[in-house]
């Protein structure tokens, strides 16, 4: 897998901060998809600083978190 370098890190946090303030101006779904994103690119970032320690929960819980608020945002209604 390729590293993330710290302009697509800050392109992914600067993807969460649009999500969050889309959410809070109306567009639930639009904003959810894209802290889903952002958050599982930040999650993916740091895969390899605890690779080698098998840190189960500081692996998968942030990418299972993110998928799962993906999965909502694709379910809401499109009135949301």
């Amino acid at each position: 897998m390729r590293a993330i370098t710290l302009i697509q890190l800050r392109a992914a946090a600067l993807l969460t901060v649009v999500g969050v303030l889309a959410g809070v101006l109306g567009a639930v779904r639009f904003g959810s998809i894209f802290i889903a994103i952002g958050t599982a690119i930040v999650a993916l970032a740091q895969w390899p600083r605890s690779a080698g320690r098998r840190r189960i929960i500081e692996c998968y819980f942030p990418l299972a978190l993110a998928g799962v608020l993906f999965a909502v945002a694709v379910a809401l209604p499109k009135g949301l």
